[in-house]
């Protein structure tokens, strides 16, 4: 490794990717009518998720206080919970019911990830800093400020992702959701344009964490709260930078020590279009089960398939899968699956199971349902194979199709048909039939969890997109606490 070139004290101007995130974080223009609309029910969707987790020991053992009894009494809630810790605890214990079931948002790109991830921070932040306005007699932060925040960090970490792989240098794209969050967490904590650059510069030298719990032959749980750990990160960092910690102006670009040349083979990054609302109008949303996202479309085909295989399994011969070139990267796996993890990441377990019961949810991956032999027999029935339309379309702008089809085939030469299905509900070009089941999928997890008065005071302030947005998020919050 050379040195030459960086004996230099002298201190560069920022990065222009810096700027570019600085200069866009403190805009106040969202002219996109769509955006905000789809923030709305991104938030009513990660909540639900949030507290369709809390059915899950595995998830409920991450929540509370670092040590026991450091809990915050004014500080921000934990919804669906009963805890009030500081920020930055807050944020990861959000993070992780947000993330926990794999059944939020999805963004697909050279670079895939949740943006929804990115409300672990947002809302934590907002309630405290709200708190503190109204203390000091000022105006509390409303439901618009969060949903503000969410379409700015959805816009951040899908737009980087556009054209930038970090999947392929190993790095998890939960780096995304610490970089999005500390600059959207910097400013709403009253961080002027240079400190969000400051802040953003820190996030940036963290490196990143490695891919290595999201494959074989190490998938595991830390999958499940990497993105709590992001949103944990971020408001440290903003936290750190309003108490007037520095940043660092080449984070990204500084010869040998830079992020560029440390971790992305010496490659700037590149950029499809500039900072809007592009991410949040097109943002994928899981609503009828929790699965990895390029499986999505699989495993619809598996669930039209079902009626002609249910009473023929035994009698399966062979599978055909076809997929994307990133489905079959990430999730063609064989062999055995150990836990929870490494079935929900595995694109033979997600169609077998809707194949041989009808439905797949998130208990479908516990050991229970797992131990039944006709699973791993299908699996090894089946043949994964890369369709490259689907994955051309994947590619495109105008269409992000995420392309899967599956066909079966019997030991007596017969075959169902072969069943395609190009766009998953959660799709932008499915939004009219898919808002109306993300709403059920809303209105089950919230009723489910509260008692009936809580849960309909929820529903109702939910349902009013102008009464929502103008509710102060202390408000809102306090809605979802859990007596």
């Amino acid at each position: 490794m050379s040195h030459v070139g960086v004996r230099s004290a002298n201190r560069p101007p920022p990065d222009s990717e810096l700027v570019a995130i600085a200069d866009f974080v403190c805009a106040d223009t969202i002219n996109s009518e769509e955006a905000w609309s789809t923030a709305r029910y991104c938030l009513m969707d990660s909540l639900a998720c949030a507290m369709l987790a809390l059915k899950f020991p595995e998830c409920t053992k991450l929540l509370g206080p670092v040590v026991p009894g450091a809990e915050m009494a004014a500080g921000p809630r934990v919804p669906g919970t009963g805890y009030a810790l500081d920020p930055v605890q807050a944020a990861f214990n959000l993070g992780v019911l947000i993330r926990f079931l794999d059944f939020n948002d999805t963004w697909l790109a050279a670079e895939w990830g949740h943006p929804s991830d990115n409300l672990g921070a947002i809302l934590p932040v907002a309630e405290w800093v709200s708190r503190r306005r109204q203390s000091e007699g000022g105006e509390p932060l409303r439901v618009r400020d969060v949903l503000a925040a969410m379409i700015k960090a959805h816009e951040i970490q899908g737009v980087l992702a556009l054209e930038n792989s970090f999947n392929q240098v190993g790095l998890d794209h939960v780096l995304l959701v610490r970089v999005a969050s500390t600059a959207v967490v910097t400013r709403l904590l009253g961080g002027d344009h240079g400190q969000v650059i400051d802040a953003v510069s820190n996030a940036w030298i963290d490196g990143g964490a490695l891919r290595t719990y999201r494959h074989a032959p190490n998938t595991g749980s830390r999958k499940s709260w990497a993105a709590g750990d992001a949103c944990r990160r971020a408001v440290t960092l903003g936290l750190m930078t309003l108490q007037g910690e520095m940043g660092y102006p080449s984070a990204l670009s500084a010869k040998v020590w830079g992020f560029y040349d440390v971790l992305f083979g010496g490659r700037p990054f590149s950029f499809q279009r500039e900072y809007g609302s592009y991410v949040m109008e097109n943002v994928l949303f899981k609503i009828s089960f929790p699965a990895e996202f390029h499986a999505q479309t699989a495993v619809e085909c598996a669930l039209q398939l079902y009626p002609a295989v249910k009473d023929r399994v035994d009698d399966i011969e062979r599978i055909v899968i076809e997929t994307q070139e990133a489905g079959v990267r990430i999730i063609d796996k064989t062999g055995p699956l150990d836990n929870y993890a490494d079935r929900d990441h595995c694109l033979q377990y997600m169609v077998a199971v809707p194949l041989i019961f009808g439905e797949l949810t998130a208990s479908s991956y516990e050991d229970a349902i797992a131990a039944d032999p006709r699973i791993d027999r299908l699996r090894e029935c089946m043949e994964v194979r890369e369709n490259e339309q689907f994955t051309r379309d994947y590619f495109d702008p105008e269409k992000r199709g995420i392309g899967n089809a599956v066909q079966v085939f019997f030991e007596d030469g017969t075959h169902t048909p072969r069943v395609e299905v190009s766009y998953p509900i959660g799709h932008r070009r499915r939004r009219a039939e898919g808002i109306p089941v993300l709403q059920e999928k809303f209105e089950g997890a919230v009723t489910d969890h509260f008692a009936p008065a809580q849960a309909d005071a929820i529903l109702d302030a939910c349902a009013d997109a102008e009464r929502l947005a103008r509710m102060p998020v202390e408000q809102f919050v306090t809605l979802w606490v859990q007596g």
